[in-house]
């Protein structure tokens, strides 16, 4: 009986090694896709730059007229995709556990339409945007930290009715989606006000700052991008236990000792600042933290151990491809990558909404 044990055990311990195997290798593999895909968009636009010239430019030996293109254009772009891809899927990975939906995201639940509303009153209300005459920057942000502000209390307005409504006995899943469809829609009614008694320079600039266009990114708002996911991927793979065991019922998750109202609460916070700080930065880009999260749970299941990473990676990869195919289907002219992606995720919240019933 013994010896039957000690096989029966040697033979858990060697299935759970492959399983965990297997998780790593599909995340390694999909970050080395990524890492491929930005060497292409590196290389794809209107301007084609030889590689030889690309590594040249990034170790500093390249021409003045090459440097400039990789270095202010496309690698912020490229960068700014895999970060703003990771943040929003994240998000979406949280939102899907802590509110038992796995069509959750920022997106449908209307916190990207109160982060625009938040962002159109610091541009028309408080002066924080104007129009120049620039075709390759026409919307200058000149106080962007005031628009990431005021877009998070706003996206927070939005979570904390979400919330609220979730610990409403007669609420079900299906009926959160509904009630963040129409507050999506009552923010949207607030952002065609304002700028209905705008003037037309100032609609001008919040309707083009609206569209998801990675291209008027800098540096400094990849960098506090980075910060803020950095930060989220932290805190959200810290918790990673707590999340499996919310994924088996509130009961369940309290009886191990997770504090789980303090672990909701933070997970949504958190993934409202990383929806704000994107949304002020680029637009709206919906449907990725959608998309991400569901195509990583039919591949790998709900193990938040392995789903927060590898979320993080599809969302970065989906992001960046949908850009790229933004910048080069109808090159020179460049498509919002939020249309991309809306035309991406669509379809699938479609699907998704069928399977349910």
């Amino acid at each position: 009986m013994r010896k039957n044990t000690g096989n029966e055990q040697s033979k858990e311990i060697e299935k759970y090694i492959r399983y965990k195997k297997r998780k790593i290798i599909l995340i390694v593999a999909l970050i080395a896709a990524v890492l491929v895909l930005m060497i292409l968009a590196v290389n794809s636009g209107s301007a084609k730059i030889p590689i030889k010239e690309i590594l040249l430019s990034l170790v500093g030996k390249g021409d003045s007229v090459t440097t400039a293109v990789v270095w202010n254009m496309r690698l912020p772009r490229i960068i700014g995709a895999v970060v703003a891809g990771a943040g929003l899927s994240i998000a979406g990975c949280v939102m899907q556990n802590n509110l038992k939906n796995p069509m959750a995201s920022p997106s449908t639940l209307g916190i990207s339409n109160a982060a625009v509303f938040g962002a159109n009153i610091a541009i028309i209300v408080l002066g924080a945007g104007s129009i120049s005459s620039s075709s390759a920057d026409a919307v200058f942000i000149s106080n962007p930290y005031s628009v990431t502000i005021i877009a998070f209390f706003t996206s927070m307005i939005a979570m904390m009715v979400i919330l609220t409504l979730s610990k409403l006995r007669n609420f079900s899943s299906e009926s959160i989606i509904l009630a963040g469809v129409a507050l999506g829609s009552l923010f949207s009614a607030g952002t065609i006000l304002i700028q209905y008694f705008a003037e037309d320079v100032q609609v001008a600039a919040a309707v083009f700052w609206s569209f998801g266009d990675l291209g008027r990114l800098v540096w400094k708002e990849v960098f506090i991008m980075i910060l803020i996911v950095s930060i989220s991927i932290a805190y959200f793979l810290f918790k990673r236990w707590d999340y499996n065991a919310i994924e088996t019922g509130r009961e369940t998750a309290k009886s191990l000792g997770v504090n789980v109202d303090r672990t909701i609460l933070a997970g949504m916070v958190l993934s409202s600042i990383i929806t704000a700080v994107t949304v002020s930065f680029l637009g709206i880009i919906g449907f990725i933290g959608l998309i991400s999260p569901h195509i990583v749970r039919k591949i790998i299941d709900s193990d938040h151990r392995y789903l927060i990473p590898m979320s993080a990676v599809m969302g970065s990869f989906t992001l960046l491809l949908a850009d790229t195919v933004a910048r080069t289907v109808i090159s020179p002219i460049i498509l919002p990558v939020g249309a991309i992606t809306s035309f991406l995720g669509a379809p699938l919240f479609l699907y998704l909404l069928m399977k349910r019933r």
